[in-house]
């Protein structure tokens, strides 16, 4: 795959054929794209900010779409049949042995375009969000990840679709069936309620739409977008997204990626027009509303970093956001070229117990940035290295969340050691010695036990905990090209454990599979290269 140098300017993909058009809201001031390939339909502003279509052809900028002639890729939307097949229903979910319903069979999605009609905190709001997608079957009807809110509407190609509701999938079966390879859009009007969240046992906790004191805040992971859009959610499954955000006046919006514009309404509202840039899982989809200053400043490579900060916390929480500079350049040491255009943090006024890594944007609680610095320190970098592993590096199935989770938590306790924190040979002494008790309760790091068991310790300092037996068996000088190899080669891809194993035997010049598996998969902790005492 060829690799895209993330530092060159934002190409805003997806707005061609504007001629006549710009002086409509939120496309003033749109670059000019380049080609002519995925339908488009944006959704702009009529009384509500969501009436109104406009059918638009663009493209889509670095494409990261599941294909089974693709190394490193998810193969799970693999066409059905010939192409003179008869219509059938796409699958309900692509077969995540964990969350089997997570994402959708019979189409790939090459844009999403959200627009959301805020009005005030924890109030419902109008919403609609358009889907281009490609057919890999003949579909007679699909399935859509949406959970909750008020439907209103749902088209396929402009024309009225038939639904139904079964739990968190929502069937849509087009007038007509749609031809294998075909390209449609899909528009799905609703209520959303930005009150809507679940519960779960594990890390994670609350999730969905996070309320704050003057907005919201979104933590979809690991699979809460469906709460707050339609969706193809799992995240192998990737693609770019427009952001189409009205706010009243003197309340901003921040989201993934770029802001395109910044449009003031005749009637007193603000359209702001945000980009993604590149394809993005579900999950790691960022859209904040609240009173934020923004503070920009300059990472390594003049990498362009912007924070979002509620106003009344900007003073309180610069000293540990200002040290993002330092924490990129740590990591660039050691990873290689931060894989993405831009970067920065979001303080979330919101007593949220943990933080999030959205693309290119990590959402971090105020009370992660007012503590102990150490502590501080770990969570940014945390969450700042998933942007390589996990945000860049998707994983292939929920099981393999132990390489995104596992990374994170390697590398935090990593940078911790050489800046006031415990050693990491502690800290892994200290899981090894709950590690067997762990494998009971929630199964190997790369095998949970159950979905609910997904974001235990095992996945975290357990994970860790893995790659730490690794650098102890080739040593750190083939650790660390194990390292930097694996998100360079898979930049921008899926990619699983198995693909992990096979690029760090290559790279040690050993077979690594005997070593490795027993710590993924076994009953029992092996013993630690090295450290016959533990």
């Amino acid at each position: 795959m060829e690799i895209h140098d993330p530092r060159q300017p934002s190409q805003f993909h997806g707005l061609r054929g504007l001629r006549g058009l710009r002086g409509l809201p939120g496309l003033r001031g749109l670059p000019r794209p380049r080609t002519r390939r995925t339908a488009l339909l944006l959704t702009l502003t009529g009384a509500v900010g969501i009436g109104g279509a406009v059918v638009l052809v663009g493209a889509l900028p670095h494409g990261d779409h599941p294909s089974p002639a693709r190394p490193g890729t998810l193969a799970t939307t693999a066409p059905a049949g010939s192409p003179g097949a008869a219509p059938s229903p796409g699958a309900p979910g692509i077969g995540d042995p964990l969350l089997p319903l997570d994402g959708n069979g019979g189409y790939t999605v090459s844009r999403y375009t959200l627009a959301f009609d805020w009005r005030a905190p924890r109030t419902r709001f109008e919403a609609s969000t358009t889907i281009s997608a490609s057919a890999t079957q003949a579909l007679s009807r699909f399935d859509l990840d949406f959970a909750g809110n008020t439907l209103h509407s749902v088209t396929v190609d402009d024309v009225p679709a038939g639904t139904t509701r079964d739990g968190d999938e929502l069937v849509v079966t087009p007038a007509k069936p749609i031809p294998q390879g075909s390209a449609f859009t899909v528009r799905v009007t609703y209520t959303a309620d930005p009150t809507q969240r679940r519960h779960r046992g594990d890390a994670i906790g609350d999730y969905g739409w996070v309320p704050t004191p003057d907005g919201t805040v979104l933590y979809p992971q690991p699979d809460g977008a469906k709460m707050i859009f339609p969706a193809n959610d799992h995240p192998s499954l990737r693609a770019p997204v427009t952001f189409l955000i009205t706010t009243p006046p003197g309340v901003s919006a921040v989201a993934n990626g770029r802001l395109v514009e910044r449009a003031p309404r005749p009637d007193g509202r603000v359209l702001w027009t945000y980009d993604s840039e590149q394809p993005v899982a579900a999950q790691l989809v960022q859209m904040a509303i609240g009173k934020f200053t923004f503070v920009e400043s300059t990472g390594p490579h003049g990498l362009p970093v912007r924070d979002a900060v509620p106003g009344d916390l900007v003073n309180g929480t610069k000293a540990y956001r200002s040290l993002t500079p330092e924490h990129l350049a740590w990591l660039e040491q050691r990873l290689g070229p931060y894989p993405f255009r831009r970067y920065g943090v979001l303080v979330g006024d919101t007593d949220l117990p943990v933080a999030l890594e959205s693309q290119s944007l990590s959402l971090v609680p105020k009370g992660d940035l007012q503590g102990d610095r150490v502590d501080a320190e770990r969570d940014l970098v945390h969450e700042l290295t998933h942007q390589w592993t996990g945000d860049s590096v998707a994983i292939r199935r929920w099981s393999d969340l132990w390489l995104s989770e596992g990374h994170a938590r390697f590398y935090e306790r990593l940078y911790s050691e050489a800046h006031g924190g415990d050693s990491i040979e502690s800290a892994m002494r200290a899981a090894y010695e709950q590690h067997d008790q762990w494998r009971h309760d929630e199964g190997a790091p790369a095998e949970p036990r159950t979905e609910a068991a997904l974001f235990k310790q095992v996945r975290y300092d357990g994970s860790a905990l893995v790659l730490y037996a690794l650098r102890e068996k080739v040593g750190e000088g083939t650790f660390e090209k194990i390292e930097r190899s694996w998100v360079t080669k898979y930049q921008g891809r899926v990619a699983g454990t198995q693909d992990f194993v096979a690029l760090a035997s290559e790279a040690a010049g050993e077979d690594l599979k005997p070593f490795l598996t027993p710590w993924l998969y076994g009953d029992r902790t092996p013993p630690m290269p090295g450290h016959p005492d533990w």
